[in-house]
């Protein structure tokens, strides 16, 4: 039997055209799945009893597979789900004021070996299907009360997801479609640590936001940070957003992780006021989470501040973002490592 989440709404309609079908119960099934969450073919009671029938007999609906939750003090929930092939990827709940922030993983591990994050140091296993990007959806969908909806998808968990572009986008046309989970493009993220060609075309087919993982102001200490500098340096990376084609009320947001004695000094805000000059954006300032076996250490909460007022003095909309979840293996791939090691 085949898993119906596996299938697109075009490969469903195909699917019941063969059938004998109408195309538009394609959409029924579709809005049964994504917008109302239904566990089994006979919560489909807009469709024929013949039509229902047919769907047990060639398809599933999966159910995603919890297999750690660890809840913070600060309210942050992080999720471990166990995929069909037995590998482990991760989800987060942020809760933030008025906002419910969803991070959900786009690749098992991560090829670009950024050397601040934990992931990175994981290495690359696979791709991720569309299917297991929407299971995270309906993993933290699960584990809400009944008055918590979540507002906002940010793609910034594990792996880089403009290197799994083809799936992305199919999920990214799950989450908002109307009778999808029907997100607004604008509460949705993709983050990128500097794909060009990809970002280019992302801005083209969607109307996401995207955020770029720059985490410093020279290519000497992006070389050594993030390896792929040395394909995309910062000139042509930043040449890229300036080209990016996003609505006028979009700005660009620049994620910039702050590990001390690297890229947190003075000099460092001053030379990121140059790059950043013409690029309409804004700017997440985020201390440095560590993690086990890194020589990396977080900064003070003096130079995080200080190197945010010298970009607030020039104009800049700047937040220092504290690491949430920091007593619950916050930082991407922490969970999924502890609990490989325990088996």
């Amino acid at each position: 039997m085949v898993n119906i989440k596996d299938l697109t709404l075009k490969e469903i309609e195909n699917r019941l055209l063969e059938a004998g079908e109408k195309p538009f119960h394609a959409r029924q099934v579709f809005a049964w799945i994504y917008n109302k969450g239904a566990a089994s073919f006979d919560e489909f009671t807009d469709l024929s009893k013949r039509l229902r029938e047919y769907l047990k007999k060639e398809f599933f609906i999966s159910v995603p597979q919890i297999i750690s939750q660890e809840t913070s003090t600060d309210g942050t929930r992080k999720i471990l789900l166990k995929l069909d092939d037995s590998n482990c990827i991760e989800c987060v709940l942020i809760s933030e004021e008025n906002r419910l922030t969803l991070c959900i993983s786009t690749q098992v591990g991560c090829a670009l070996g950024c050397v601040f994050c934990m992931t990175g140091k994981e290495g690359f296993v696979r791709n991720l299907k569309f299917r297991e990007m929407a299971e995270q959806v309906f993993a933290a969908k699960s584990i809400l009360k009944n008055n918590q909806n979540i507002t906002n998808i940010v793609l910034m968990g594990m792996g880089e997801p403009l290197l799994n572009y083809d799936e992305v986008i199919k999920f990214l046309k799950i989450a908002t479609d109307p009778k999808g989970f029907a997100f607004a493009a604008k509460r949705i993220t993709v983050s990128t640590a500097g794909m060009i060609p990809m970002m280019e075309k992302l801005g083209r087919e969607t109307n996401v936001n995207i955020a770029i993982s720059l985490n410093a102001a020279t290519d000497e200490v992006r070389n050594k940070l993030m390896p792929v500098n040395k394909k995309y340096p910062l000139k042509e990376l930043l040449e890229a957003c300036r080209r990016c084609p996003m609505k006028r009320s979009r700005r660009v947001t620049f994620e910039y992780i702050l590990i001390k004695g690297i890229n947190d000094l003075t000099d460092d805000a001053k030379r990121l006021l140059k790059l950043l000059k013409g690029i309409p954006c804004k700017i997440n300032l985020i201390p440095f989470n560590p993690f086990p076996d890194t020589n990396f250490e977080r900064p003070s909460d003096e130079a995080a501040l200080k190197f945010q007022k010298i970009l607030l003095d020039a104009g800049y909309t700047v937040f220092v973002r504290q690491s949430k979840g920091r007593d619950i293996s916050a930082a991407c791939g922490q969970l999924r490592g502890r609990i490989y090691k325990k088996v």
